[in-house]
């Protein structure tokens, strides 16, 4: 079985306050009925002490054995101790791209970033051209 986080858990920088904010979705299978228990949960923590992991593991999945994935790692200041791990790319190329990315905005701002002839597309406006369900 193939399972992926939600589409729904942005990670926002923020170069003045040198801050990360993670929207977590959180959900628990026992509690369904409870508010408490469903939702989004913002963390917040500094752009320093933010490292990027890159993983390949071998799992019994439909499409293949390997699976590859970059993770944020949240450490202890002044150490190398992880205390949080959270999602951040799929494949090694796009994290390498992703996180090299977020290093040029936080360095040097959004001026520095790449021009996109296109406009990334926004998963929360999706166009009717997008969905053969809505066209038909």
């Amino acid at each position: 079985m193939d399972v992926e986080a939600p589409r729904d858990e942005p990670i926002r920088f923020n170069r003045l306050r040198r801050k990360v904010y993670v929207y977590r979705f959180v959900h628990d299978g026992l509690r369904t009925f409870s508010r408490s228990a469903w939702g989004v949960r913002t963390e917040v923590h500094d752009w320093e002490d933010l490292r990027a992991e890159a993983c390949s593991v071998y799992g019994p999945m439909g499409t293949g054995g390997l699976i590859e994935t970059v993770t944020l790692a949240v450490v202890k200041p002044g150490t190398n101790k992880v205390i949080d791990r959270f999602h951040f790319a799929h494949e090694m190329q796009q994290g390498e791209m992703y996180w090299a990315m977020a290093q040029l905005f936080m360095q040097q701002g959004p001026q520095a970033l790449p021009h996109f002839p296109r406009a990334p597309r926004d998963w929360n406006n999706e166009d009717v051209t997008f969905n053969l369900a809505r066209r038909l």
